[in-house]
């Protein structure tokens, strides 16, 4: 009776705290970090903010929650993308990823936000990325590699470093965002981004064969 009872409060207590979570991750969505008052969780979870409290001891806790929610929801999307036989290439991917990024602007404010929390080694946000950057990192160069077999681009390269240099191409480009208030276009820069590694990453002779049907004819000399 007593291993129910147990049991019982900690699935009620598992539960409202998802739906913290997911009262949160709306809030910093729709209207950002700053301007949602833990007060205004509580409300619209039926929680006095003490009993708010009881579940995240501060508005940090609570972002760092939201943000690991926000990292496993995506590398599950990577590793879903990278186990599927008909999935997308890697650019294409990114591309679709950096739309659905795009799409959730707080989420973007949220994440830049982190980033300097993850600055300090030891803080629960350091290991949250850490793990996440090896994961992204895994997940997108497994994706490059499986494209490389099908020979679609070249073989003999180091895609876990490729994968890197993508996942710094997107944070950098989220920061840049945030700080010019929106205006950045993230999607064209990681279309253009894409664009020129996918024909970096070619095979030699494809390269060589799309740049002579570029180059003009030259007239014969007269002799």
């Amino acid at each position: 009776m007593r291993t129910r009872t147990k049991t019982g409060s900690y699935s009620v207590g598992r539960a409202r705290r998802e739906a913290i979570l997911d009262v949160a991750n709306e809030k910093f969505r729709e209207v950002g970090y700053y301007n949602t008052a833990m007060s205004q969780i509580a409300s619209d979870v039926g929680l006095s903010e003490g009993g708010l409290l009881h579940h995240f001891p501060s508005k940090k806790h609570l972002l760092l929650a939201v943000a690991e929610r926000r990292f496993d929801s995506t590398a599950e999307g990577w590793d879903a993308v990278g186990n599927d036989a008909s999935s997308p290439d890697p650019f294409s991917a990114m591309v679709v990823a950096t739309q659905r990024i795009a799409s959730e602007p707080g989420l973007i404010q949220l994440f830049v936000l982190m980033m300097s929390e993850a600055a300090e080694p030891g803080s629960p946000a350091y290991q949250l990325f850490f793990d996440r950057y090896d994961r992204a990192v895994e997940s997108l160069a497994g994706l490059f590699q499986h494209h490389a077999a099908a020979g679609a681009i070249r073989q003999g390269v180091n895609y876990r470093a490729i994968a890197q240099e993508c996942i710094a191409v997107s944070d950098g480009l989220q920061l840049q965002w945030v700080i010019s208030n929106g205006q950045l276009d993230i999607v064209e820069r990681i279309q253009d981004f894409t664009s020129r590694l996918r024909d970096h990453l070619k095979e030699p002779d494809r390269i060589g064969d799309s740049r002579l049907q570029r180059l003009p004819m030259k007239e014969a000399p007269i002799t």
